[in-house]
């Protein structure tokens, strides 16, 4: 699809096979309109015919839906850009377009791209589109191989996560920030793409920010074969055009709609190139949570029977689905007349499932008479999505008349002073609020309707929300940009920079993990570890479980503990059955063996026949079976309270992780998992990786206190030392994967370790840099109890002075590394 034809026209030098049509096309050709003219002798328009109906991409004619989408995404806002982009490509490495959300600029840039770098000017390999989240990037890729008339897989993929659907020979590639930036650690300048873009970079993650940074040197080192378009919203443009300088050329859509001006009444107006959108203010009343009061203005807007769906936006994805619960439950009473009302949850945890949104009534086959708008005789059918921030820009929804926005989020801040993430609820930013106004999409006047005044939007919420850099733990990234060369943080340039103590804080818990060499670069264990997709300490522990021969049950853990939890959260009322129904499942050493359990639980159920077509049977001794979706499993899964997706996930996690360890050819293990000498190398390999997650029972009542930042928790009320029977007394010591402060202040998949492996495997760190407090005078204490003759004794305190001496040495060095451009 060299130039996006509108109806057959005459060309006089293409060839009907797509290669020819291509090599024959150039960007001058698309700017000056040639092809579309329908000028030419007679036969010109037979010859044309057979010329234009073939795409060129797959040497195929084009469907007549081709044409009815091209129709449809000649009316969006931002194609009136494409003449203008087009021209800039040709002189410059790089463009900035910005444009507000729904106005097509995430699906027709990607194919605007994909004509410039097949043309005969600029032949320079594929087109790779980058997306914060990876459900964007399979959502777009589904809607872009529809318009491009091509199927997904081929020349247009996309690859997130455990999911990957391109070919070597695949010309436009969705993927999400993480892997490009991944990516980019076997080809530094990304020699394989002819056109990079990155979109939605008001989403301010941490991969996208540093890709922003990098691929400026790239464009720098490949000035001619290389180009790099930034989409972003036009909140965040000035800010971007300044980092970038005037070299960079700036698009923007003209007619931007403004935030409403003041009214006594708190209601204000937007005008949008849809129609008219009216915003409504309406503080809630001391007491009543936002959720609530959103789902009774849902179920006030079915009952008053006008047309359009509604999109609300909750503060996180556990928010999501009780508001699915609770509306579900009331929709049962409303009367049959209103018509028929879908209810659809829109977050990150749905993965592939986010893709039912664009289902145009799912489920409900229209009835006979009704009307084309979607009315009947009984009143309306209606979609209601329920979404988090991942509804904000990443979904556009056709059909979206109403909008309900509570204007909170649940946000996961990492502190680097305790090592530990905190969940704050707070307000969204402005910009927030103002990209959720835009999801409107329909031809009759939207309502938008903000839970909250409008004092509140103008004086308690920010311009913009937080950049990620500044809120989550860089570790991965610093090990990341390692394995880049990039040894001094400032070679970097952020959009805004690191917090320096988040730096320093993840250059010593990468020297911890003993991922860094005497000179602050990669050591062997570090690069290993940036192999592995998994988070630093998670790696360390799989890479020394090959010492410890339980690489087979730690790549379980792995993967259990990489994929969402597959514990269900039941009703209040069915707890007590779900426990009942675990309790099987929980293994006395702890909550790391008992995810062994479920995981091994779960592959029995999976048939010879699957197994066989994962390619299991080829290696009898490794569980790296994918169970097949399947009805049976399902049922199983609901009935033990586990989460069906979750555990398959975490069988793809499982084998792509047993790949990669033989890719680099580290030893596997085979199974052992039931003796107590393999439990004792399980924990071994656990503290390996995480012996800065360590508690210990002050009190013998389960009060725990955490040795790193001297913070007290609880387990959390699923952990088998809790839901075993009779109840054991709760373990002195444990190791924990996760904490994170919020209401409950839990530590979760805690598993019992004795103080001795403490000293014996990590005896530096809890002798020499923990700080001071009780557990560690008993450590202290434990450790003179076990002492070596004093000749040892005193060599080993040599050798503890010098590592304290060596720590402060890098804690400073590390300081000035973190002077971030």
């Amino acid at each position: 699809m060299s130039s996006p034809p509108a109806k057959p026209s005459s060309s006089s030098s293409s060839q009907p096979q797509p290669s020819p049509a291509l090599d024959s096309l150039s960007v001058s050709s698309l700017l000056s309109g040639d092809l579309d003219d329908d000028d030419g002798g007679p036969g010109g328009e037979e010859e044309g015919l057979g010329d234009l109906e073939v795409n060129p991409y797959d040497g195929l004619p084009f469907s007549s839906r081709y044409y009815a989408l091209l129709e449809e995404r000649r009316q969006l806002p931002v194609w009136r850009l494409r003449q203008s982009l087009l021209e800039n490509l040709e002189n410059h490495n790089m463009v900035l377009l910005s444009a507000p959300s729904g106005t097509g600029k995430s699906t027709q840039v990607a194919q605007w791209c994909v004509e410039f770098a097949l043309s005969f000017e600029f032949s320079h390999g594929l087109v790779c589109c980058s997306q914060p989240y990876p459900e964007a990037a399979l959502s777009l890729a589904l809607r872009v191989a529809d318009e491009m008339d091509l199927s997904l897989g081929l020349e247009v993929g996309y690859r997130v996560p455990h999911d990957d659907s391109c070919t070597p020979d695949t010309l436009l590639r969705f993927v999400s920030d993480a892997l490009l930036l991944e990516e980019m650690m076997s080809d530094p300048l990304l020699r394989q793409y002819g056109v990079v873009i990155l979109d939605e970079l008001q989403e301010r993650t941490v991969p996208t920010d540093v890709l922003l940074g990098l691929l400026c040197d790239v464009c720098r080192q490949r000035p001619d074969g290389f180009r790099v378009v930034l989409l972003a919203h036009p909140t965040l443009a000035p800010r971007l055009a300044a980092f970038l300088g005037p070299s960079v050329p700036h698009l923007s859509l003209d007619g931007l709609p403004g935030e409403p001006p003041d009214q006594e009444d708190g209601r204000g107006a937007d005008v949008t190139a849809s129609g008219g959108v009216e915003i409504m203010y309406r503080e809630l009343s001391s007491g009543k949570e936002p959720a609530s009061a959103a789902c009774h203005m849902v179920l006030d807007l079915h009952r008053r029977g006008e047309e359009g769906d509604v999109m609300v936006f909750l503060a996180s994805s556990q928010e999501v689905e009780e508001c699915l619960v609770l509306l579900e439950k009331e929709c049962v009473a409303l009367s049959p007349q209103l018509g028929a009302v879908r209810f659809l949850p829109l977050h990150s945890g749905l993965g592939s499932l986010t893709q039912r949104v664009y289902e145009s009534d799912p489920g409900t086959p229209p009835k006979e008479g009704a009307r084309p708008d979607g009315t009947e005789a009984g009143g309306v059918r209606r979609k209601v999505i329920l979404s988090d921030a991942l509804g904000e820009a990443s979904f556009s929804l056709p059909g979206v008349r109403y909008v309900v926005d509570t204007g909170w989020q649940l946000k996961t801040v990492y502190n680097p002073q305790i090592r530990a993430n905190s969940q704050v609820l707070r307000n969204i930013s402005r910009q927030q609020a103002d990209m959720r106004t835009q999801r409107i999409n329909s031809q009759r006047p939207g309502l938008c309707l903000r839970l909250y005044s409008q004092a509140r939007y103008q004086a308690a919420m920010t311009e913009a929300h937080c950049p990620g850099v500044v809120e989550e733990n860089l570790s991965h990234l610093v090990l990341l940009l390692k394995r880049l060369d990039i040894a001094d943080m400032g070679q970097c340039n952020f959009l805004d920079r690191p917090a320096p103590e988040a730096l320093m804080q993840a250059l010593e818990d990468l020297d911890y993990l003993a991922a860094l060499d005497d000179d602050g670069n990669l050591s062997e264990v570090g690069i290993i570890m940036s192999e592995l997709p998994l988070e630093p300490p998670l790696a360390k522990a799989l890479i020394a479980a090959c010492e410890y021969d339980c690489v087979e049950e730690l790549l379980t853990i792995a993967a259990m503990l990489t994929a969402p939890s597959c514990f269900l959260a039941p009703e209040p009322s069915r707890e007590e059955a779900a426990v009942s129904v675990w309790r099987p499942l929980m293994h006395p050493e702890g909550d790391h063996m008992s995810l062994i359990n479920v995981y091994n639980a779960f592959l029995q159920r999976t048939s010879p026949a699957s197994a066989s077509r994962t390619g299991a049977a080829a290696s009898p001794d490794v569980f790296c079976v994918v169970p097949p979706t399947d009805n049976e499993d399902e049922a199983w899964c609901a009935a033990n309270f586990l989460s069906h997706a979750a555990l398959r996930l975490a069988a793809v996690i499982r084998a792509e992780l047993l790949e990669v360890m033989q890719r680099i050819e580290l030893p596997v293990s085979p199974p052992a998992f039931g003796c107590q000498d393999n439990c004792t190398n399980i924990k071994r390999a656990l503290i390996s990786g995480f012996f800065l997650k360590v508690a210990h029972d002050v009190d013998g009542s389960g009060n725990y206190l955490l040795l790193t930042h001297r913070h007290v928790a609880h387990l959390h009320p699923a952990s088998s030392y809790r839901c075993r029977q009779p109840c054991p007394s709760p373990p002195s010591w444990v190791l924990y994967h996760e904490f994170t402060i919020s209401r409950d202040n839990c530590i979760r998949i805690a598993s019992e370790v004795h103080p001795q492996m403490l000293v014996e495997l990590m005896p530096l760190y809890f002798l020499g840099n923990l700080p001071a407090s009780d557990g560690k005078e008993m450590l202290m204490e434990l450790r003179q109890s076990l002492a070596p003759p004093s000749g040892e004794l005193d060599s080993e305190a040599e050798e503890l002075n010098r590592t304290q001496k060596t720590a402060a040495t890098h804690n400073q060095s590390s300081t000035e590394l973190c002077v971030v451009q």
